[in-house]
């Protein structure tokens, strides 16, 4: 379903954002996002001079190999325009996330390695996509080890544990009492 009619506008900015979630031959996984930004008009910028409609102001990417339990192995940023020619200086520091895990308390830590003036803006922003689009590329991979692992514990006669999954909560889909909550994890369900 579309958005309403809009009113009489005229278009300004542009920010394409694709992201891309790979599984790699090695076992790891690759999550990628490339950031382009356009303005629809000329405009003069202080370090590039003349910047025509359509030009990009900003073209980055930023690649995050993971493991399956969602811990960073390594970060690669580049920047290929930037507004300002110091910019790109700030790509080699996101290899610093290495090592953090991407869960609760990730944009923290992202910021405490990579925040202010240590980093970019606009790659920081893009890494809270990017963490989103690591739990959907990993989703089916960790679902099947976790079902595995039940059959394993169950087979073996052990009591498979119950625990609250991470996803409920997360959204109006996974609200502790939603039907589709309550459909997939049973064992919730108030006594």
């Amino acid at each position: 379903m579309p958005l309403s009619e809009p009113g009489r506008r005229e278009l300004l900015h542009l920010r394409d954002i694709q992201l891309r979630g790979w599984q790699r031959g090695d076992g790891l996984f690759d999550i990628e996002a490339h950031l382009l930004d356009r303005k629809a008009y000329d405009f003069e910028n202080d370090d590039r001079g003349m910047m025509k409609a359509g030009d990009p102001l900003h073209g980055m990417w930023i690649r995050l190999t993971i493991r399956d339990d969602m811990e960073i192995v390594a970060c690669e940023a580049s920047s290929d325009h930037t507004p300002y020619a110091l910019c790109p200086g700030a790509a080699p520091n996101f290899a610093r996330l290495a090592g953090l895990r991407i869960g609760p308390g990730f944009n923290r830590a992202v910021n405490e390695r990579v925040g202010g003036v240590l980093g970019c803006t606009h790659l920081r922003e893009v890494l809270a996509q990017m963490a989103t689009v690591a739990f959907q590329t990993l989703y089916p991979i960790r679902a099947r080890k976790e079902r595995e692992e039940a059959a394993r514990i169950a087979a073996a006669g052990g009591t498979v544990p119950q625990r609250k999954p991470e996803l409920v909560g997360t959204c109006i889909a996974y609200a502790p009492d939603s039907p589709v909550t309550l459909a997939r994890w049973p064992w919730l369900r108030s006594p």
